[in-house]
């Protein structure tokens, strides 16, 4: 019988929470390495018993930790996240210096194709790529020395680069986003980059259109069609049918859409998921009602999902990596709040059901189907 792994980053610790194929009853696994903030947990489409784990603290810096058992054991790997040439600085296209500081690691993207290989989003905003499964780590300069780069600026969380896209039919294509810079592709496996802004409105900025500068929340595509985008930005929901190279709004008939988690049906490509919170200064449900938002038809039209989710007094906010979706034949999608709750639902989303409660803030979730 087929099983779900749910992985889970959290603010003091990664949890595995494992079901059979029903998805009825959970095991929770963890907290492995307790109060350490777990910023992202993602497993290798090729070796499923393979996770990384982004591990770090304001006292002992960045650890990538690795398993091989799907999560029972870890060890760290690599922790040296150097930025090539000189450390700090970047020149930017007016010559001007911009100051570069690596904090952390935000999002592990293994390969497809190779376990041993595996790319790392970070803060502030450029791209690493591991080639002997986390054990060192060196920079794709391609992204941060971008000639647009100077004009970058951070998000309220900071200047993350927290969104990695490996395209499984175009090879060497990735999508990346940047809060806020916005959306970048590269089609030669990170060599160069271009942005992909185009359509992107930000009244906040001084050119609302400009080239980048937009805070984008998540980016997401279905595997078998790569080539359409959705995307979830510091207000409106997006879409793009031509690998980004245009964007148009399908916001819709949402109550609000600002939000940060975008999810898509594993076997419904125009089936899309997001969570809509009130505002950009008030990041919690509108009304105080936890509301899941689908689309069946690619944006515009969305219907709120309700069922076995708070409707009265809920204050918590979901992160841009916090909703995953499974590959079962009923599928399913998952959620993790800041208030610690990791919320399922087998049946596509019509119902819903707290698979833990009382963890940390819940960070990022991520989940694996195993047959």
């Amino acid at each position: 019988m087929s099983a779900v792994r749910v992985l889970v980053g959290t603010r003091k610790g990664a949890f595995v929470i494992t079901s059979d194929g029903r998805r009825d009853r959970w095991e929770v696994s963890g907290p492995f390495f307790a109060g350490w903030e777990i910023y992202h947990v993602k497993g290798s489409p090729v070796n499923p018993d393979r996770l990384y784990a982004s591990q770090s603290t304001a006292w002992f810096g960045q650890m990538i930790q690795r398993s091989d058992d799907g999560g029972k054991t870890w060890a760290p790997v690599g922790n040296e996240f150097q930025y090539d040439g000189e450390i700090g600085t970047h020149l930017g296209h007016d010559d001007q210096q911009h100051l570069w500081k690596f904090k952390r690691v935000w999002h592990i993207e293994p390969s497809l194709t190779n376990p041993d290989v595996a790319y790392a989003g970070v803060e502030d905003a450029a791209m690493f790529v591991s080639e002997n499964g986390g054990q060192s780590w060196h920079e794709r300069t391609g992204m941060r020395c971008h000639d647009s780069g100077a004009r970058w600026q951070p998000g309220g969380g900071g200047m993350g680069l927290h969104t990695i896209l490996l395209d499984p039919v175009h090879p060497g294509r990735i999508y990346i986003a940047i809060s806020a810079a916005g959306a970048f592709r590269s089609d030669d496996d990170g060599a160069t980059w271009r942005p992909i802004n185009r359509g992107l409105v930000s009244n906040f900025m001084p050119v609302p259109n400009a080239e980048v500068g937009h805070c984008v929340h998540r980016i997401a595509f279905h595997p078998s069609r790569p080539d359409v985008l959705f995307m979830q930005k510091h207000w409106d929901v997006m879409r793009s049918d031509d690998g980004g190279d245009s964007w148009r709004e399908v916001s819709g008939n949402l109550p609000t859409d600002f939000g940060f988690a975008l999810g898509i049906h594993a076997h419904e490509p125009d089936t899309v998921y997001v969570v809509p919170i009130k505002s950009d200064s008030e990041h919690f449900p509108l009304d105080g009602k936890l509301t899941v938002y689908r689309s069946r038809v690619g944006g515009n039209e969305w219907e709120p999902l309700t069922s076995g989710l708070p409707q009265k007094d809920c204050y918590v906010n979901v992160l841009r990596g916090a909703m995953a979706i499974d590959s079962l034949a009923s599928c399913g999608v998952y959620f993790g709040t800041t208030g610690g709750q990791v919320y399922a639902s087998a049946d596509s989303g019509d119902s819903w059901t707290p698979i833990v409660r009382d963890l940390p803030g819940v960070l990022s979730v991520e989940v694996q189907t195993l047959r």
